[in-house]
């Protein structure tokens, strides 16, 4: 990795005057209603997730897409006709969609019945049905194209990596610009939500390891779901969990996590989040760092990332939360 180059005092106290600013103008901000009626209709029932399940799950998340996009064009809500075109292509399948809102999917990318390593993405702030697979010219920065971009290293390194992805939009994330974003309370509705995934994934396959690869706020919700799962044979089933992008996750150090998990962290040399205030107060913060040594994860070398590079192919980045999802502790470089 190239040397990181010396920041000045000065650039550095701007840096967290910004993060200051940004954070406490996530509390100011305030958003109003529209008044209008959400227009898509919510998701048929599905049984609950099982191997005699899937097929019946795929095909109605098919069926739920299909509805939504119609009522895009009647509406003619252009980037959702985009974005639910995308996901009609052959060979996409999703154990679960929901139009409603800023929308939940849940695609799926191999066997999941089948893998020895089940991989779940849990992505950030601002994700939503349109920016699912499309955030301009990073595609790897999205759920289901940094799903994409894990299971294509995943075979790189090797043919048969027995290797399935999960983009797992399961949450409803809040927006940077918000309030929400500086507290655990979506990430606590998302740990839940997570908590209930992962017992379907046992359900389907009970002898696969978990490796929960969790970006930026989503680093919360897995932190959340660490920190108040129940410790049944679901959660012991996660052998890792990354924390990249992270701007803490509530908990005061790894070893408050419940299970047997290796908890893994990495921050690029240029990702802002270094000075995100790494507070916890009335409610407010996220909590210490993750990549500081009080905190106790692995650090793993996420080299020059930004915010939005950690699965921009070829990267440093991508090879360790690969090696991470696989459970090859020997493949990841730490720092």
């Amino acid at each position: 990795m190239s040397p990181r180059k010396p920041i000045s005092a000065r650039t550095r106290r701007l840096r967290r005057a910004l993060a200051c600013a940004v954070s406490i103008s996530g509390v100011m901000l305030t958003t109003a209603g529209t008044g209008h009626a959400d227009p898509y209709a919510p998701p048929a029932a599905v049984p609950e997730l099982a191997p005699s399940t899937l097929d019946v799950r795929y095909a109605a998340g098919r069926r739920s897409i299909e509805k939504a996009l119609a009522t895009a064009q009647e509406v003619r809500d252009t980037e959702r006709m985009r974005a639910l075109g995308a996901f009609l292509r052959p060979g996409r399948r999703f154990l679960y969609f929901d139009p409603r809102g800023d929308g939940r999917a849940i695609e799926v990318i191999g066997d999941l019945t089948r893998a020895k390593r089940v991989a779940v993405l849990v992505p950030g702030a601002d994700t939503t049905l349109t920016a699912f697979d499309d955030r301009g010219d990073k595609p790897w920065s999205t759920p289901g194209g940094g799903a994409r971009a894990v299971y294509t290293q995943a075979l790189s390194q090797s043919p048969h990596p027995q290797l399935a992805v999960v983009a797992w939009l399961g949450y409803a994330a809040p927006g940077t610009f918000s309030s929400e974003v500086l507290t655990g309370e979506r990430a606590g509705e998302g740990g839940a939500q997570l908590r209930r995934f992962l017992a379907g994934v046992h359900r389907v396959n009970p002898s696969a390891g978990i490796g929960l690869l969790c970006h930026s706020y989503g680093s919360v919700v897995c932190g959340r779901a660490a920190l108040d799962a129940p410790g049944g044979q679901a959660w012991r089933d996660v052998t890792d969990i990354a924390l990249y992008g992270s701007p803490g996750t509530t908990a005061w150090s790894a070893a408050k996590f419940s299970g047997s998990a290796r908890v893994w962290a990495g921050r690029g040399a240029t990702d802002w989040t270094e000075d995100v205030p790494h507070v916890r107060i009335f409610g407010l913060g996220l909590g210490p760092d993750p990549v500081s040594p009080a905190f106790g994860a692995r650090v793993f070398d996420a080299g020059g990332a930004g915010h939005s590079d950690y699965l921009e192919p070829g990267s440093t980045s991508l090879r360790n939360l690969t090696g991470i999802a696989l459970g090859r502790t020997s493949d990841v470089t730490q720092h």
